[in-house]
């Protein structure tokens, strides 16, 4: 458990034990709902299986906007850190084991980490890194076509190609799902000619 964490911030073992005894357990079942949009965030979670998605809704319509899978934590950022309400909804695509921690933990732990500048440097780094995946989805929208999109996500997450039902993935890339239905016949025409 958390050893893809463990290994990218090597922080002493002690440190490590005292943290991770903070975090609770829970196996839930798919269509579970995390945290609702509207609803301040007290909590962040590690994603031991399963795949979470963070949705909001869009004038009465459901837009994904984000896959979490394996070895992920995740919580709604701007909710967590400043007590506002969120903006995304969370909710189990498959049955999930996941690890809910409560924010005065992490806030504790993160005094700690601020500490060390390496540490530090390490924590902004992963921080950067999902605000790049939403930089990058966003600009898709702009300079990609719905194809292009599709073809993208298949090179770069196809767990969730394999894993997410077809309407999520639509709704990730801003199209119906007959229209993501379309694409794939293409693609596969393409293949076969």
């Amino acid at each position: 458990m958390f050893e893809h964490i463990k290994k990218r911030f090597p922080f002493p073992k002690d440190k490590w034990r005292k943290f991770l005894s903070r975090f609770e357990r829970l196996e839930v079942p798919a269509k579970t709902l995390l945290l609702q949009e509207g609803e301040i965030s007290n909590h962040a979670f590690y994603l031991e299986k399963g795949i979470v998605r963070a949705w909001y809704n869009n004038d009465g319509k459901d837009v994904s906007f984000q896959f979490f899978l394996e070895n992920t934590m995740f919580s709604s950022l701007e909710s967590f850190k400043k007590g506002l309400p969120s903006m995304v909804s969370f909710e189990t695509v498959e049955p999930c084991v996941l690890y809910k921690i409560k924010k005065n933990d992490v806030e504790a732990f993160l005094e700690e980490v601020y500490e060390n500048p390496d540490l530090r440097t390490l924590f902004m780094d992963a921080l950067f890194e999902r605000m790049f995946d939403y930089m990058k989805h966003f600009f898709s929208f702009i300079k990609d076509s719905p194809q292009q999109r599709y073809l993208q996500l298949t090179k770069t997450k196809p767990e969730i190609i394999k894993r997410v039902p077809q309407h999520y993935i639509a709704s990730y890339l801003g199209i119906t799902t007959v229209h993501l239905s379309r694409i794939k016949a293409k693609i596969l025409k393409e293949k076969l000619s």
